[in-house]
């Protein structure tokens, strides 16, 4: 006799919480996550501390453009001696995304050229080159590391 008012009680229960969990009859449960505000960071402090002082560049940024036709990398001078390969047209520079295995290159039109500012850095000016990414691999959220000659920058996020 026990046992079976246990077993009742524990039906009785487990009935009245799956009453209270669903939604009043006609209405549809509605489920609203909060936007998340969590950005991450392009680069530790450290390294852009690093880029500062051993390439004399700060303010590195990768972006997909064009509706990710183009993946733009960004760059501010603050050493023009240190920046010069950065801006040299004699040495390739590759954008490598691990993650999907592609490496991509800056396109060179028939008219304009490569599409690569390759004029004598100044200190304070920013500068740009833009990578051909035309089966959309790399896309906003991966990781990208940028190789210039000597000039590695790696885990650089695409915005």
């Amino acid at each position: 006799m026990l046992i079976a008012g246990i077993l009742a009680g524990g039906i009785a229960v487990s009935r009245l919480d799956a009453q209270s969990s669903a939604p009043p009859s006609g209405q549809t449960a509605k489920t609203t996550l909060a936007p998340s505000h969590y950005r991450p960071s392009r680069f530790p402090k450290r390294a852009g501390e690093y880029y500062r002082l051993v390439w004399g560049v700060d303010s590195l940024s990768v972006k997909a453009v064009e509706s990710g036709e183009l993946i733009r990398f960004n760059y501010r001078v603050v050493d023009a001696d240190k920046a010069k390969q950065l801006n040299n047209k004699n040495i390739n520079a590759f954008l490598n995304c691990p993650e999907h295995h592609v490496q991509l290159v800056i396109p060179s039109l028939e008219k304009v050229g490569k599409l690569r500012q390759i004029n004598t850095p100044e200190p304070g000016k920013s500068y740009w080159m833009a990578f051909s990414n035309p089966r959309r691999s790399v896309k906003r959220g991966d990781r990208v590391d940028l190789v210039i000659g000597e000039f590695h920058a790696d885990g650089l996020i695409v915005e």
